[in-house]
């Protein structure tokens, strides 16, 4: 019998909501100001300034290491550098996906380990950025969002197996998603953010092993297979 009362929307956890309401605030702020409907004159440089005092720098990071210090407006650079992203478009995208995925794998997993697995996944694309050699100040949502893809990838992975479907599938939109970014890194030239986000697809899909109960086993009894 139909629900009268049911949302004619699902509902999306909590988590994810408030991880897009941050990002998504953050694009309305920049948007606003450079159109001069908030903040003053001042405002049009408010993305450019939140980019220098947020984003995550492998430069930083040397320097913390070498020197031993770990002041709090760099630390929170790793966890604080998705929330700003470099347009509009970007924001629109990556929020999208966010809400997407985001929903797909807190349904799944929960939300305490898909906060874990959006945070994890922001760390580790940084620092495969950084272990890469890549210089250029990282930001933007991407990077967690590619882990929430490694997080839905392994759980597709897991669910095709059951079916006894072909497990490959399941790595169908991280190739789909690589394959534009090549072509578009060819007509337009490419960013080495790129480097983030494949580590933060890597780290999803690690996280999200070791925190799904029986996930470390079925990947070794896949390799002994």
């Amino acid at each position: 019998m139909h629900d009268h009362n049911a949302s004619p929307v699902n509902p999306i956890p909590p988590v994810v909501l408030i991880l897009f309401a941050v990002m998504a605030v953050a694009e309305l702020a920049f948007s606003l100001g450079a159109r001069g409907l908030a903040g003053g004159p001042g405002a049009i440089g408010w993305r450019v300034a939140m980019i220098e005092r947020f984003a995550f720098s492998g430069e930083i990071l040397e320097w913390m290491v070498q020197t031993r210090q770990a002041p709090l407006q760099h630390v929170v650079r790793i966890l604080s550098y998705p929330f700003v992203n470099g347009a509009f478009t970007a924001t629109l995208f990556a929020c999208v996906m966010l809400l997407a995925l985001g929903k797909m794998v807190a349904e799944t997993m929960g939300q305490a380990r898909t906060l874990a697995v959006f945070a994890g996944a922001s760390i580790g694309g940084a620092l495969i950025y950084t272990a890469a050699g890549a210089s250029a100040p990282l930001y933007g949502g991407f990077t967690p969002v590619y882990g929430l893809i490694g997080a839905f990838t392994y759980l597709l992975w897991v669910r095709l197996g059951r079916m006894g479907e072909a497990q490959i599938r399941a790595f169908s939109l991280i190739g789909v998603l690589l394959g534009l970014q090549l072509v578009f890194g060819l007509l337009f030239g490419s960013s080495p953010h790129w480097v983030a986000e494949v580590g933060g697809f890597v780290t999803g899909f690690a996280l999200t092993v070791a925190l799904v109960p029986g996930g470390a086993a079925r990947i070794l009894a896949r390799i002994r297979r």
